[in-house]
């Protein structure tokens, strides 16, 4: 996907500058047009005139070395460059680029480009784990920059631990790969529930269920690669979004989840129920821990509120998807509920089957629209089963539109 781009390296001053080289020489011979645009202390490790070798192109280090007066070059290159990566990016081009400082050419020029940047950090472990730098790249991810991570080793500082800049080889990967992603949700706002409910007994019981929330959060993940603005309504669960593109609000009850999911649904586009909601709740709740008795205890249950027919009653032009857990007759009672609760899809599954239960990283599903076109999806990761169902979604929305 590097191929044929214009391809702006940004090196700032780190001893990992010398892997900038092989970057740099990795992406010529891949076909991208390379020009490098090195930080003054960048070249304290490496001359200028070793990019300017391999990348058959001029190196920018000076703000006010204007070579051409018709150009203004940092704004000239910000527009050129369809990808820019930053390799090494230190903690404190980090920190330059999160707070709007524009000091130098680089960070100068990341203000001014529009092209994707992806930053590959290279410092010392705990330079990486401090607050500060782990603040400054959450809100460049918030901003739609990628970061590409460092990976463990031996430092040269001498300690041993995250902080080493990723291969150049790995680089060049993560960035083909991302490239090649195709954003056809971008511009959709997506709304996906996940996780379990919990209904609360006494201060120390609950029930719940088995549900993990690993397909939820992974909906929501795969949404937001492709583009959309995704916001999860989480039950509670041990999982954790991988990229803060995503707005998470967390709840515990069922009665939470239905205010949260009623809140978000009117300005929502595509809306995915995932998770898994309890159907009855405790009638009483007890304040005290209740004690252990002679006898058998009994306690009187309430229905919750059915948060999927409630939407499907209400929906307008959202594309509102369920999912049906099922341990017999899966197709069948799914295909009904799909039709009952006026959905646009339901993913059916049967938790019975090896593979497909709670809490495990597979699942095998069917996944039926409203027009009754199945599609069957053999054992797979959580992820690429996002990925399809994201697609069959895209797919339908498209059909219907026409």
């Amino acid at each position: 996907m590097v191929a044929g781009k214009n391809v702006l390296l940004g090196v700032s001053g780190g001893i990992a500058v010398y892997k900038a080289i092989a970057l740099t020489s990795k992406l010529t011979q891949q076909g991208a047009n390379v020009r490098v645009m090195m930080t003054p202390n960048s070249t304290e490790f490496v001359s200028p005139l070793s990019f300017q070798a391999i990348s058959r192109n001029s190196v920018y280090v000076d703000t006010f070395d204007e070579k051409d007066p018709t150009q203004i070059a940092h704004i000239d290159v910000a527009d050129w460059a369809d990808i820019v990566i930053i390799a090494p990016a230190t903690a404190n081009i980090i920190g330059k680029i999160a707070n709007g400082i524009a000091d130098d050419m680089l960070s100068t020029t990341l203000l001014a480009t529009l092209a994707d940047v992806y930053i590959a950090p290279a410092m010392n472990v705990h330079m990486y784990a401090h607050p500060a730098v782990i603040s400054n790249m959450k809100q460049l991810e918030e901003w739609g920059y990628h970061f590409i991570e460092p990976g463990d080793g031996y430092l040269a500082c001498g300690y041993v631990g995250k902080g080493r800049l990723e291969e150049p080889a790995e680089i060049i990967n993560v960035i083909n790969n991302h490239q090649s992603i195709d954003p056809f949700l971008k511009g959709k706002k997506v709304l996906v529930s996940a996780g379990p409910t919990r209904e609360q007994i006494d201060p120390v019981r609950f029930f719940t269920n088995r549900s993990s929330g690993k397909m939820g959060f992974a909906l929501a993940e795969a949404a937001a690669k492709r583009g959309a603005e995704v916001t999860l309504v989480a039950g509670p669960t041990e999982m954790e979004v991988a990229t803060t593109a995503i707005r998470r609000e967390d709840v515990t009850t069922a009665e939470e989840m239905f205010e949260a999911m009623h809140q978000h649904f009117p300005a929502s586009d595509i809306v995915i129920k995932a998770a898994a909601v309890a159907d009855y709740r405790p009638k009483r709740v007890h304040h005290e821990k209740m004690k252990k008795q002679e006898d058998d205890m009994f306690i009187e249950m309430q229905r919750t509120k059915d948060i999927l027919q409630s939407l499907g009653d209400i929906k307008t032009n959202q594309y509102l998807v369920g999912f049906a857990a099922e341990t017999s007759t899966p197709l069948k009672y799914g295909v009904q509920k799909l039709t009952k609760k006026n959905l646009d899809g339901i993913v059916i599954n049967n938790v019975s089957t090896e593979g497909a239960g709670f809490g495990g990283d597979t699942n095998i599903v069917t996944y039926v629209n409203k027009h009754q076109r199945q599609e069957e999806i053999e054992l797979s990761t959580k992820q690429e089963i996002a990925e399809k169902i994201l697609t069959f979604i895209d797919r339908d929305m498209k059909d219907e539109a026409q």
